[in-house]
This record gives structure tokens, C-alpha cells and sequence, in this order.
């Protein structure tokens, strides 16, 4: 990093680490009110980019209940803000008291000497997912894309390896895997796939909550290349900053599948979910701002 990134990377850091050692009560409920007020009622953050994604995932539901997932929205979206504060300074006792993973005995025995690919979302709070390095002895890596703001690159990548996680930016994936395997190191690859690639990357859509969507294809490229199993991170929200996570397998690594056939599976999944608790997805993304071009008839 080049001087003055390193000196915004220095103040973001450690202004985050005395915001965190704030008590808990504060943080949850005193600072994070507060967010909700300024993104929300102040600044009114993407807010017709919500409403226009809440309308046209849910075309059943009222204005009234549309409003309402909107506001528990907001109210989850300060939380997560507050979550990636509060983990700069977190214990591990208090990250194993805040995630409690349902199945890791199950996933643990049936993937024993296995590579295999937890498919994320960005759903709840995502970065939680960095406490499976807890309870696994296989290398748990972070594939993430890098910030054009160095100082919060930086941040993120601290934040994320604390517990063991190793971040690793998506163009160095496979040179990381490839050496890993070499090494005779087993990994768990996380990977955020809910996102939309660019336009020139579309080559299929998928039915998702009313709409034709692209989702990256790279959970079902890694796993066909290298006969890794995927297993969709399952989040329920306890409370406050609180959650249990299940891991659902929608591929073994081995059944012939038809192409598009994996990533139609985690678009089920996820649906799923967000049908379950719709304010839990980052609403704020905008996710459809590719549509499919129409056929042009033959003449």
C-alpha cells in the first residue's frame, strides 16, 4: 500500500477497534439505532432500489407487507454494519456464542479428506462464515474480489483472517487450489455466488423470485474442475447478531449433471431462504440491472 492508504487503512482500523470495545448493549442497540435512522430515514440509502427489488420479487404481497419487509430490512442492513465493526475485536468465545453450526459433525465425517465448497450469500451476516475455521481442520480461504479502496481492502482482509481464514482474491483462486492440492492441504473454499457478473460474463438465466437472473458461475465451474462437493450455507436468525447455519449439499462432486444444473440448484436453495426471511437478503444490490435481450424472430 502506498503511504496515505496505509495511514486511512491505520484510522479506519483502529477506529473500528474502539468503536468494538464498546459494551455490547451500545453497540446492538444505541449505535445501531442510530444507523437505522441515518441510512434509512435520513439518507434514505438505495431506498428505490429496494422498493423496486421488493416489488418485483414479491408481486403477491401487499404494499403494507412490502413496507414492512423494507423496514426489517434497514434494520438488519445497521446490524450488519455494526457486525463488521464488532469484528475487529470479538473473542473467540463470543464469535462461538454468536454462530452456532447445526450440522458441522454431518458435514465434518462426509467430507473427511475431501476439498469442498461452501456456496454463500449474501444473506444474515455472511462474514460469520469465517467462524467454520473453528471447528474444521481442513484450511478454510475466503474467495473474495478486491476493493479499488486499498484501506478498506486491507480492513476486510484483517477482519476475515483473525480466526484462521485465509482471503484469497478470485484471480488467484486457482494457482491457491492447484498449490493446495499439491501440498496435500485440504480446503474449504467460501464463496459468495448471489451477486451479478457482468454483462459480458451472462450466458444463461435462471427463474429467481419472478425474474430472469444471472449469477456467477464460478461455484459450479470449481466444483466440476476439480470434483469438489458444494454445500449451501443455510443462515436462521436467533436474534440480534445471533444465528444457527445448516449446510444443505446440492452436489457430491461426482453426478453428471447437466451445465447450469449446479447453480440452478443454489438459486433454489436461496430462494428458499429468502421466502423464509425475506429481510435477511441484501435488498440494496442491484441485482437486475442486466435483463435478457428478446429473440429476434426469423424473417
Amino acid at each position: 500500500m502506498k503511504f496515505w492508504a496505509r495511514v486511512r487503512y491505520w484510522l479506519l482500523l483502529n477506529s473500528c477497534r474502539a468503536a468494538g470495545a464498546l459494551p455490547t448493549w451500545v453497540l446492538y442497540h444505541f449505535f445501531q439505532d442510530l444507523l437505522y435512522f441515518a441510512i434509512y430515514k435520513m439518507a434514505r440509502y438505495r431506498l428505490k432500489v429496494v422498493r423496486g427489488n421488493l416489488r418485483n420479487s414479491f408481486p403477491e404481497k401487499t404494499p403494507e407487507q412490502l413496507h414492512e419487509i423494507e423496514r426489517r430490512f434497514y434494520r438488519h442492513l445497521s446490524e450488519v454494519v455494526v457486525d463488521t465493526v464488532d469484528l475487529v475485536n470479538i473473542s473467540r468465545r463470543e464469535l462461538e456464542e454468536r454462530i452456532h453450526f447445526t450440522n458441522v459433525d454431518e458435514v465434518e465425517a462426509q467430507m473427511q479428506g475431501k476439498d469442498w465448497i461452501a456456496a454463500l450469500a449474501h444473506f444474515g451476516c455472511w462474514e460469520y462464515f469465517g467462524a467454520y475455521q473453528l471447528h474444521t481442520a481442513s484450511q478454510v480461504i475466503g474467495v473474495y474480489r478486491p476493493l479499488h479502496e486499498k484501506a478498506f481492502d486491507e480492513y476486510y482482509k484483517y477482519m476475515r483472517s483473525r480466526f484462521g481464514l485465509r482471503p484469497v482474491a478470485m484471480h488467484c483462486l486457482l494457482r491457491n487450489i492447484v498449490q493446495n492440492k499439491k501440498n496435500g492441504c485440504r480446503q474449504i473454499l467460501g464463496l459468495i455466488a448471489d451477486q451479478t457478473p457482468p454483462e459480458p460474463e451472462i450466458n444463461h438465466w435462471f427463474d429467481f423470485l419472478h425474474q430472469p437472473t444471472a449469477f456467477f458461475m464460478g461455484v459450479e465451474k470449481l466444483s466440476l474442475k476439480f470434483g469438489m462437493p458444494v454445500y449451501v450455507m443455510s443462515l436462521s436468525k436467533v436474534s440480534r447478531a445471533h444465528y444457527e447455519v445448516s449446510f444443505h449439499p446440492i452436489y457430491d462432486g461426482v453426478e453428471p449433471v447437466q451445465e447450469f444444473e449446479i447453480t440452478k440448484r443454489y438459486a433454489a436453495e436461496l430462494e428458499k431462504m429468502i421466502r423464509r426471511s425475506p429481510e435477511l437478503w441484501m435488498w440494496s444490490h442491484r441485482r437486475w440491472k442486466h435483463k435478457p435481450v428478446p429473440a429476434v424472430p426469423e424473417s
